[in-house]
């Protein structure tokens, strides 16, 4: 006698909906907005008319999967992960990595989907009260080495992001991507021989 499967569980409303923006993002960087719900269904293990019944229109999908790309609370959980006690440079190398991959990916999404920047709604108050956390606990991570400056901890991280995000974009950068190295020790020791 074969045994009984049991039937998974039926999904929520807003586990279909975290389902489908989930697998919507890393699409958006093959296919930008020409992404199919084919495509997407198919990625999210649903079937296609499931789509609508969570969200109005594919571009309301899209728009849901860009406000989740675009967040940065998986910046802020990765930034928490480092030891305030490490050496200023080691933590502002792990920074720097943490920064330019954000940057690369954003840069990479922008690029897919033909646009010049970040979607309108990555400039709401909400997410600009979620980057100034991200800067905060950048500020933070670097106090303790704050007797060392020249600057106050705000004005190097300041100028870290600055220098990250030029050194990381491609076409700022006439195709040479700085490395976290050359970066920091731009940042720490400028470009002049110590002889």
């Amino acid at each position: 006698m074969e045994a009984r499967r049991e039937r998974a569980r039926p999904l929520t409303p807003e586990e279909r909906r975290e389902a489908l923006v989930s697998a919507t993002v890393p699409l958006l960087y093959v296919h930008g907005r020409a992404v199919t719900t084919r495509l997407i269904a198919e990625a999210a293990g649903v079937a296609e008319g499931t789509i609508f019944r969570v969200f109005d229109s594919k571009e309301s999908l899209i728009d849901a999967a860009l406000a989740r790309a675009f967040a940065p609370d998986q910046i802020a959980a990765r930034i928490a992960e480092i030891d305030p006690a490490e050496p200023l440079r080691e933590k502002l190398l792990k920074i720097t990595s943490i920064l330019q991959q954000r940057f690369r990916a954003v840069f990479g999404l922008m690029r897919a989907m033909g646009e010049m920047g970040p979607p309108k709604h990555a400039h709401t108050e909400s997410r600009r009260a979620e980057m100034q956390t991200v800067r905060d606990a950048l500020v933070t991570l670097v106090e303790p080495d704050a007797d060392a400056l020249s600057v106050e901890p705000a004005m190097l991280v300041h100028m870290l992001r600055l220098l990250t995000f030029a050194g990381s974009n491609e076409q700022i950068a006439d195709g040479q991507v700085l490395t976290p190295e050359q970066i920091v020790d731009t940042l720490l020791h400028g470009t002049l021989r110590k002889d």
